[in-house]
């Protein structure tokens, strides 16, 4: 999925915080003069619209072709540029690093999960990056069994990452992905957990999501496109044979769709899932007889998604067949085709129903209400249901890991903007709840120190757009403030909110930041979403103006003070609100932008493009090319001042390759007509998420608020 930091001077003031002042001073930016990228004529004609590309050399790196150098060495000279500017705050960066990492437990262990006769979970050690997968037999009492050292197999590598960690069900056999790219190509190895040996097979080229089958031999995964990198087939692997042999099981051939295999809860299925944005399938194999052929579950329907919840006498279904927010209907075991669902809960207008966890007795089922996340759970033995009580007004709250189908207690994650993460047992049969561990915040931090706010900003159309935002005691609300307004709103994400202990670093120096649940996102139910893709896409980008101009009139914030920050999807949420908008914002932060969107989307070799058509749209379809050229931000550079822009990417970035910032960055460099700084950071190592170790992504996050802090004049 195609996830998809500011600069003019400040003036001298003073911001309140708390109970002592903080003196600003003028960032003094370095007189250097940025790269100036080469332009090559190139020409895209699409139904008589003639539109000239100067930069689409840049596309060259992958390809090794003629231009593979110059793409590096531009790159490199931007970064080169990036430091000169920001070298000034080379103190302030590390000071914000040392800060944040700080406030991390570095020795620190996850609760125990139950599964199988074993207690699973991880820890961390002092100065270590990664951490240990463990588990203990039988009892947390028992001796430690060290699965995965993910400290020693990261060594000499600049990027490392592990997934998928799956444990055949005789217990003796670890099955796990790895990733030393940052492109998202997983190698799949076992381990055997009697000898510690790592067996001889590996099967290059997946989504790292091994799935045992029961006869502790055969395992299924999901194979991609070495080039598109899409999940096109799903193989199954027997061990000690030859990888490049697996037996093909399933091959998607709609380049839309996105494919992944999982075992059911109880053990009993093996699902493959086949799903594009508006349409699904699902197919099942009995996971104890792994080479008979999939049945298919029900057939895939026009704009119909469903999942499938195996329960001991009948299916669960997940759907929003005739249901725009979902529902969850019920068929028998031997009768799954959709003519045979019948409601087990209905469809409301109101309520989204997002998941559904099974367990033996009962199921949990996560809904969104009014923006906000509920569990509801129901006993399966007498139909008697509750919700559990949260006891805060905004809040964001998950089902966690409950691997135990037997257990009849529920394993949940809660946080807010002021609330660090929290993980909590509750008892579905006593209604007991048992606070397990809240994330610590090295050096001390008191919740009461900040205040959480949930506002409404009125859109063009009259829609209210839900705001979160949370600021340090002793703001005032003079228009004086500085304010970070983050949004992402695609593929359906809802942004939920959730406390980040690298924030208080912006909050303690006086900024407040914000939320903006903007439509395409699916915080206000499935309409929501639908409200801010394809043709309506531009709703996103005007919600978020909408936020934007409400915290200035209510003074919140002032215009110079304003900042915006998105990645991935919200990049190009960050590309579009700058060219609409430009004047609104004093410095914008787009991390990985997604910022070509006609050109990418009509290149079907680049990864993950044709599962974005439902998203997008297709630009081979004329109505679409003409919507999606008019808000796509490389398209819609123009002369005109532009605020302060930090642009982040990297270099093996799957999801938005690098090419689309830099071609951006590129563009705008040579359009626009003020005097703003404009930074371009290429991490020359990483892809999309960035960093894999838990500290090292701390160095971009200080990067981002250094960039601000100079904006605003703040020097330590």
């Amino acid at each position: 999925m195609k996830l998809k930091l500011f600069a003019a001077v400040a003036v001298l003031s003073m911001v309140s915080c708390k109970n002592n002042e903080m003196k600003k001073e003028p960032y003094a930016w370095p007189a250097v003069q940025p790269p100036v990228a080469d332009k090559k004529e190139h020409v895209r004609i699409m139904f008589g619209d003639t539109v000239p590309d100067p930069y689409y050399w840049m596309y060259d790196y992958f390809g090794k072709g003629p231009d593979s150098t110059k793409v590096v060495d531009y790159l490199k000279a931007e970064n080169a540029y990036l430091d000169t500017m920001m070298s000034g705050t080379k103190k302030l960066q590390q000071d914000l690093f040392t800060e944040m990492k700080g406030r991390i437990k570095e020795k620190d262990e996850s609760v125990p999960v139950f599964k199988n006769g074993y207690y699973y979970y991880n820890r961390t050690e002092d100065g270590k990056q990664y951490y240990k997968y463990c588990r203990k037999k039988g009892s947390l009492d028992a001796k430690e069994e060290v699965l995965l050292d993910v400290d020693e197999l990261a060594k000499g590598h600049a990027y490392y990452a592990a997934a998928g960690f799956d444990v055949s069900e005789d217990n003796k056999l670890l099955a796990f992905g790895v990733d030393t790219v940052s492109r998202r190509q997983y190698v799949i190895h076992v381990k055997n957990l009697e000898t510690g040996e790592i067996l001889a097979d590996a099967i290059t080229n997946t989504e790292g999501d091994p799935c045992w089958a029961n006869d502790n031999k055969t395992i299924f995964y999901t194979s991609k496109n070495p080039v598109t990198l899409l999940s096109e087939k799903i193989k199954r692997h027997e061990l000690g044979t030859d990888a490049t042999k697996d037996v093909l099981v399933y091959e998607e051939k709609d380049k839309s769709n996105y494919i992944g295999v999982e075992k059911s809860k109880n053990n009993k299925y093996i699902l493959i899932y086949s799903q594009a944005t508006m349409s699904s399938e699902v197919k099942m194999i009995d996971a104890a007889k792994p080479t008979e052929p999939y049945k298919v579950f029900a057939a895939r329907m026009k704009d119909v998604l469903y999942s499938v919840i195996p329960l001991e006498d009948k299916f669960l279904i997940r759907t929003n067949k005739d249901a725009k927010n979902f529902k969850v209907v019920e068929c028998p075991l031997d009768k799954t085709s959709a003519e045979n669902w019948k409601d087990y809960i209905p469809h409301r207008t109101d309520v989204l129903v997002q998941s559904v966890e099974e367990f033996k007795d009962f199921i949990v089922v996560n809904e969104r209400k009014n923006g906000l996340v509920q569990l509801r759970i129901r006993n399966l033995k007498t139909n008697n249901e509750h919700y559990i009580d949260f006891g805060e007004a905004a809040y964001a709250a998950n089902i966690g890991a409950n691997p135990d189908y037997a257990s009849t207690t529920l394993r949940y994650s809660y946080t807010s903007l002021t609330t660090p993460n929290s993980v909590y047992d509750y008892n579905m049969n006593t209604k007991d709840k048992k606070l397990m561990k809240q994330q610590e915040v090295v050096g001390g931090y008191n919740a009461s120190d900040y205040v959480t706010e949930r506002l409404y900003a009125t859109a063009k159309d009259g829609t209210k757009v839900p705001i979160s935002l949370v600021y340090k005691k002793g703001f005032v609300k003079d228009g004086n403030a500085p304010l970070l307004l983050y949004a992402y709103g695609s593929y359906g994400a809802s942004t939920d909110a959730t406390f980040n202990s690298s924030r208080l670093s912006l909050l303690n120096r006086g900024f407040v930041y914000a939320i903006a649940h903007i439509r395409g996102g699916q915080e206000m139910g499935r309409q929501w979403y639908e409200d801010g893709k394809l043709m309506k896409k531009k709703n996103t980008f005007t919600d978020f103006i909408d936020c934007g101009e409400f915290l200035v009139k209510e003074k919140y914030t002032g215009k110079e003070h304003l900042y915006a920050q998105g990645g991935s999807a919200g990049g190009l949420l960050m590309g579009a609100v700058v060219n609409t908008a430009p004047d609104l914002w004093h410095g914008v932060i787009a991390q990985v932008p997604f910022v070509d969107v006609v050109n990418t989307m009509l290149d079907e070799s680049i990864p993950l493009t044709t599962n974005e058509f439902d998203e997008w749209g297709n630009p081979k379809n004329k109505d679409a090319y003409f919507y999606m050229k008019s808000y796509s931000p490389y398209e819609n550079v123009e002369k005109k001042n532009y605020p302060n822009l930090l642009v982040t990417t990297g270099l093996y970035d799957s999801q938005v390759q690098y090419f689309e910032p830099s071609k951006w960055v590129a563009k705008l460099r040579a359009t626009k007509t003020d005097n703003n700084i404009l930074l371009l950071h290429t991490n020359m190592a990483f892809g999309h998420g960035g960093a894999s170790g838990r500290f090292d992504y701390l160095k971009d996050v200080a990067l981002n608020y250094a960039f601000l802090f100079s904006l605003e004049g703040i020097v330590k």
